[in-house]
């Protein structure tokens, strides 16, 4: 009985020291990250465009300019270690290299060419301005003919500081397209204030998220009714601050002095008081360890 009761102690000794290890997720791969610390733009990853054919009735032409998009510190940067501006420049009579003028400058920004993805989560910590008519935009757009490739509006405002949207466009669902959504940020809470803003794009759906919190989920079967899926192919970013056009004059019915922009916000940019900061920007992606 004795030599039992002590075979059957070790066995349960031995037992105890075998246990099944905790499963350990993989962790996301880190594919893009910018949180532009550096002393300027990282022209390794982004391109700062100029404009050229103008599209929504947009009031600004964007320039590569530090006057409208450059990397900020201290107060500038809003309390981080750094922080991309774009801020919208009152210019009168600006000439663009196509001829065209216009009164106002701005900022835009891509990675095409060189950070270019399929699949992932895409998200960047961002500042607002609530005026009327502003217009920041966070999205991924597919390389080719528009709308065919496909594009992904992680997030859009047009001064309104109670609420961003999340849309996609693609064949037969562009512009005003049907899958949209306007979220309303919660109690106490308004663009102005820093928030994370994400897309989760896998093979057959995009979830939207505001600080980590779903505000819209599309999917193929959501898409399938108004054209062809086109979020399969290799997408780029973009970041920048138009000034009026066709949505913002949509939401606030104004249509002078210019399209999308009354006038207490014409004189805010005047100011140098319409601008946006971006904390950071990254693209990770599932399955890495």
């Amino acid at each position: 009985m004795i030599q039992r009761r002590r075979l059957l102690a070790a066995a349960f000794v031995l037992l105890a020291g075998c246990h099944t290890p905790p499963h350990v997720a993989p962790q996301p791969h880190v594919l893009f990250f910018d949180d532009f610390a550096g002393d300027s733009l990282d022209r390794t990853k982004w391109t700062v465009r100029i404009t050229g054919r103008t599209v929504n009735e947009e009031q600004q032409a964007y320039v590569d300019d530090t006057a409208t998009i450059r990397v900020v510190k201290g107060a500038l940067a809003g309390g981080t270690n750094g922080a991309l501006l774009i801020r919208g420049r009152s210019r009168p009579g600006h000439l663009t290299p196509e001829g065209n003028r216009f009164d106002f400058v701005s900022g835009r920004m891509d990675s095409r060419g060189k950070v270019e993805f399929t699949y992932g989560t895409a998200a960047a910590r961002m500042r607002l301005p609530a005026s009327a008519g502003l217009w920041p935009a966070f999205w991924v757009l597919g390389v080719g003919r528009w709308p065919d490739t496909g594009e992904i509006d992680v997030m859009e405002n047009v001064g309104d500081a109670t609420w961003v949207s999340a849309a996609v466009h693609g064949p037969g669902y562009s512009g005003n397209t049907p899958l949209v959504k306007r979220d309303t940020f919660p109690a106490g809470q308004d663009i102005t204030g820093w928030h994370v803003y994400a897309v989760d794009w896998t093979a057959d759906a995009m979830v939207f998220r505001v600080d980590d919190r779903e505000i819209y989920r599309v999917t193929k079967a959501m898409v399938a009714p108004y054209g062809r899926w086109a979020f399969d192919n290799p997408k780029f970013l973009i970041v920048n601050l138009a000034l009026g056009g066709g949505y913002p004059r949509s939401v606030n019915g104004t249509k002078a002095p210019y399209v999308g922009l009354p006038e207490s916000t014409v004189q805010q940019i005047q100011r140098g008081g319409a601008s946006v900061l971006v904390d950071w920007i990254r693209v990770t992606q599932e399955g890495m360890r």
